[in-house]
């Protein structure tokens, strides 16, 4: 019979990002209750480093660190990120901006989006304007302007909504300071082997290259891709969504500014994947994610150094990985966070954020020693269905395609995809309705951004939306417009709000 006792021994294995979080998280939370957390990392495995560019979930879990925005932007080389501006992927010249925030107002509960297609449908493009002059976030962004959300919630400068994009190596190390301030232990070393118990299968302890054994009560595999304990250890089978998610290779390359940050990701699709653009305050980070069933690493590489509009500051980085997650994230007394438990490429930034819901839902379920396995079910549960989530997000944008230029790109327009997928996308050809499920990461707004942009363009509309005489809506329409262009264009330069709130004085590097 499992005992009922409170851990007391956490042990985490692997840095980095997702293990820094974890490690801050944790100890914010359990250091004064005597848990003992403890963070085994070797300073020659390098890390991935992908998580550049975020969403606007991190500010919450910087809010439960106690952390102070400014100073985090300063220590990580931060700028403001509004949303990505996505080119050339629903046909070659495209443009569209995916935002964060909201657009327009709901009226008498229909969706704001229903108004907008009955006067487009209607009266025509030119009365309806075009979407993302009803988001403010998205006409900052495109404007290069930005400041924080302020004013008397429901005014149009309180709906908008940023993340950031920053070092992911200087924001792992800025958190290990604050993490070993709290108490937690790091060990420089190697793991290589774990040991197991013979009656249950639940892991005691790992023993380093230089023979030292660290116990523990519960594990987090933060390995990365190798998934030392949960993969190799506990053997928890890979999900393989490459048949969905055909990009499995990515290089990297930081180059020179050439200009003041912009506030948003730009995501532009290219031959057999798509180049990525992330500004930060001291460089610009670039790279391709791509298939490496249409290009080989050569031709990706060439075509980086190509398309990188600035001096290249380092070496490419390659990454190979396979798209998926794990079966289960938690199994027995330990739990992966991060790429050990899954990895489904940075188009829209969800790294990070599924390392920070992985933490705040293990402290949502914290266990102690009998380990639950109803609590276990139901981590997994959650899990499982935010990743579901994300992926048909993440395919949504290669399936919404008219490109038919390269084979990387005909194949994407004509792959199958989850169910799940194809019932929100036949949802909303029709009348334009969106489909939420539980959890979900990305709503209305996000998917409606993506479909309209990528011009997947409904039928109809709800005919709720009918019930109002239509050159009133198409009033109301065109001074929603003019208040948002109006608030956006009040706003400060981007690069000039970093300079007055967050610059950092001296540059800072990635160790």
């Amino acid at each position: 019979m499992r005992t009922r006792e409170p851990i007391r021994n956490i042990v985490i294995i692997g840095g980095g990002t997702a293990g820094w979080m974890a490690a801050a998280a944790l100890s914010g939370v359990l250091g004064r209750a005597g848990t003992r957390i403890t963070l085994v990392e070797s300073d020659e495995i390098g890390t991935v480093g992908v998580g550049e560019a975020t969403i606007p979930s991190l500010l919450e879990f910087n809010a439960i660190l106690g952390l102070d925005e400014n100073e985090m932007l300063r220590e990580t080389n931060g700028t403001f990120k509004l949303g990505i501006e996505f080119l050339d992927w629903g046909r070659i010249g495209d443009h569209y901006i995916h935002p964060f925030g909201s657009y327009g107002r709901n009226l008498e509960g229909v969706d704001f989006h229903h108004f907008w297609l009955a006067v487009r449908q209607r009266l025509g493009a030119g009365a309806a304007g075009d979407i993302s002059d009803y988001n403010v976030t998205a006409k900052a962004a495109s404007l290069g302007r930005f400041s924080r959300p302020s004013g008397n919630r429901g005014t149009i400068l309180s709906t908008l909504a940023y993340a950031y994009h920053f070092d992911a190596a200087l924001y792992a190390r800025y958190l290990r300071r604050l993490s070993e301030q709290a108490g937690v232990e790091r060990i420089e070393g190697k793991v290589v082997s774990a040991q197991r118990r013979a009656e249950d299968g639940f892991l005691t302890s790992v023993t380093l290259e230089d023979g030292r054994v660290l116990e523990g009560d519960l594990f987090l595999d933060c390995s990365g891709f190798r998934a030392l304990l949960l993969g190799e250890t506990l053997g928890v089978e890979y999900r393989d969504w490459s048949s969905w998610l055909p990009c499995d290779r990515a290089v990297a390359l930081p180059v020179a500014s050439v200009g003041p940050p912009q506030p948003y990701t730009r995501a532009t699709a290219d031959l057999a994947g798509w180049r990525w653009r992330i500004p930060l305050q001291h460089r610009v980070g670039t790279g391709y994610v791509y298939s490496s069933a249409h290009l080989d690493r050569e031709a990706a590489t060439a075509r980086i150094f190509e398309t990188a509009a600035g001096v290249p500051l380092g070496d490419p980085r390659h990454l190979d990985f396979t798209p998926g997650r794990r079966e289960r994230l938690w199994e027995a007394n330990c739990v992966a966070i991060g790429l050990a438990g899954g990895f489904i490429e940075p188009l829209e930034s969800t790294s990070i954020h599924l390392i920070q819901k992985g933490i705040t839902r293990l402290l949502a379920l914290f266990p102690d020693r009998s380990f639950d396995p109803e609590e276990i079910r139901e981590y997994n549960r959650l899990v499982a269905a935010e990743y579901e989530m994300v992926r048909d997000f993440i395919i949504l944008h290669y399936k919404a395609t008219e490109r038919d230029d390269t084979p990387f790109w005909r194949h994407c327009r004509d792959m199958s995809v989850p169910d799940s997928l194809a019932h929100k996308m036949a949802l909303f050809r029709g009348k334009g309705r969106i489909v939420q499920f539980e959890p979900d990461l990305f709503g209305i707004d996000n998917w409606l951004a993506v479909m309209l942009g990528q011009n997947l363009v409904p039928e109809s509309h709800d005919p709720l939306a009918d019930t109002a005489p239509i050159d009133q809506v198409a009033g109301y329409l065109a001074e929603l417009r003019a208040a948002v262009a109006n608030t956006a264009e009040a706003l400060p330069i981007h690069a000039d709000y970093i300079r007055a709130h967050c610059a950092n004085g001296g540059e800072r590097h990635a160790g």
